[in-house]
């Protein structure tokens, strides 16, 4: 495959370089400057496309994945760009509600941290199976213990990434926030120092009455760490990215690279254990706690809603905003049991990956079945973009069977109280997520999805004859 033949094709049938203001890619997005430029029909025919779609300012074009990457670095390398201006990033956030902007701003942030999160979310799942009484009674270091270490090497190596959450979150909300990144690092790294108390013995501290402090005149501050807090360091971001800002405009060149960086540590530092931290990890666990009150309350039916609601929140990207609540849900399990958020994704997903493979199997027209081939096994993984915007959004009523099974399989889950241990890949893979003990409920709920999904996609593709709007829509 010609990567670079796709990635000019892809410019110039978006209205060429000057239509181009930036180029990112989660399903290879890019803004353009006149929307009315754009061929889709031609971007649509380009080898490796599996859809596209236009939301806000951004003009989506969906590769598998894997290719993305290659086909996005490609794009850029062509264009010489690599990341949004200040201004232009400025001027696209002044754009769309208060609601699109607060999901575009947690999907900016987060998107770029995933990979890491989802690394040690499916080592914890390795660690899981190997410490998990499984074989009647014993764990597999139980009955092999030259595993131990092993077990004990990849726990820590799980537990780093979420131990050492703000760090990730602090370089890149400081980078969004038009700050130095690497401030935003280093902050991080103050609010898990080792020097402070881990915020996991918070709660025991309190009770004993051990909780460390500095006495700072008539100031008491407590010395305690902020490990997988969410809200906390996206504040202090927002904070330190400010002073900074500020301090540039007012400091002689000559002392700038020298005061502004001390001056904006130290004031952020202060703010965050004085008033910041505190009051904002109470709200973190007010939300995490709030939404599982919710979600415990309304039993399956909360589970049912949900799981029906999650792709189509998936078509608004709100979905990016759910990895700050679900991070919030995980730190947090020993009192929420975990997030349910996971669980619900994981049969949204896989119902997605069911519906595509059921048009695999019962359209005629060989360009979708090229597309449902790839799209369905990626969504089955835990990708869903090509399936959704290549085939089910594209036919209609295999979208609607997928949402069905999402929220049939999503209410067993929650009717069974299966909830996430840590991230991952939201599909089959998702097992290595849960508890062991969950293991069966979690695939009943995915063999419930995938089911009816396939099952209803079976029945409206015969009962609203898709296959007719099917050769209607890719015949030339």
């Amino acid at each position: 495959m010609d990567y670079a033949k796709i990635a000019s094709q892809v410019i110039e049938h978006v209205g060429g370089k000057q239509n181009i203001k930036s180029v990112q890619h989660c399903a290879t997005r890019l803004r353009l400057k006149d929307n009315d430029l754009r061929n889709e029909d031609a971007v649509s025919d380009i080898e490796g496309v599996k859809g596209v779609f236009l939301t806000q300012s951004q003009f989506q074009i969906i590769f598998g994945s894997g290719l993305v990457n290659l086909v996005c670095d490609e794009v850029q390398k062509q264009l010489g760009i690599s990341v949004d201006t200040p201004a232009d990033v400025e001027k696209e956030e002044k754009k769309g509600n208060v609601l699109q902007r607060l999901v575009k701003l947690l999907s900016d942030i987060f998107v770029p941290i995933i990979p890491a999160i989802v690394a040690g979310g499916l080592l914890m799942g390795v660690n899981n199976i190997l410490t998990a009484a499984m074989c009647s009674g014993k764990s597999v270091i139980d009955l092999y213990p030259q595993f131990k270490g092993l077990a004990t090497a990849i726990n820590m190596f799980a537990s780093a990434p979420f131990a050492f959450l703000p760090v990730l979150i602090g370089f890149s909300a400081t980078k969004k926030f038009g700050g130095n990144p690497y401030l935003g690092a280093a902050m991080g790294m103050i609010m898990v120092s080792g020097d402070l108390l881990n915020a996991y013995s918070y709660g025991t501290a309190i009770t004993e009455g051990t909780v460390p402090v500095w006495h700072i005149g008539a100031l008491t501050i407590e010395k305690v760490g902020y490990q997988g807090t969410v809200l906390p360091v996206l504040a202090v971001a927002f904070i330190l990215a400010t002073i900074e800002k500020k301090l540039h405009k007012v400091t002689p060149t000559w002392l700038d690279n020298l005061t502004t960086p001390l001056i904006s540590i130290m004031v952020t530092s202060f703010l965050t254990f004085i008033c910041v931290g505190p009051v904002l990890r109470e709200a973190g666990n007010l939300l995490a706690d709030g939404i599982t009150w919710v979600y415990n309350t309304l039993g399956f039916v909360g589970g049912g809603l949900f799981g029906l609601a999650y792709a189509p929140i998936c078509l608004t990207g709100m979905h990016h905003s759910f990895i700050a609540i679900e991070t919030q849900l995980i730190a947090a399990k020993a009192t929420t049991g975990g997030s349910f958020i996971f669980t619900t994704a994981s049969m949204n997903n896989v119902a997605q990956g069911a519906a595509v493979l059921a048009v695999l199997f019962l359209t005629k027209n060989e360009k979708m079945k090229s597309i449902c081939s790839a799209s369905g096994v990626s969504a089955l993984l835990g990708i869903t973009e090509p399936a959704m915007f290549g085939v089910t959004l594209k036919l209609k009523y295999p979208f609607y069977a997928a949402i069905i099974g999402s929220a049939v399989g999503s209410a067993y889950c929650a009717a069974t109280g299966v909830l996430a241990q840590a991230l991952g890949a939201a599909g089959l893979p998702g097992f290595l997520s849960m508890l062991p003990k969950d293991y069966l409920n979690f695939v009943i709920g995915l063999l419930l999805s995938m089911g009816v999904s396939a099952v209803l996609t079976a029945v409206f593709w015969k009962k609203f004859n898709v296959e007719g709007e099917d050769h209607k829509a890719e015949t030339p």
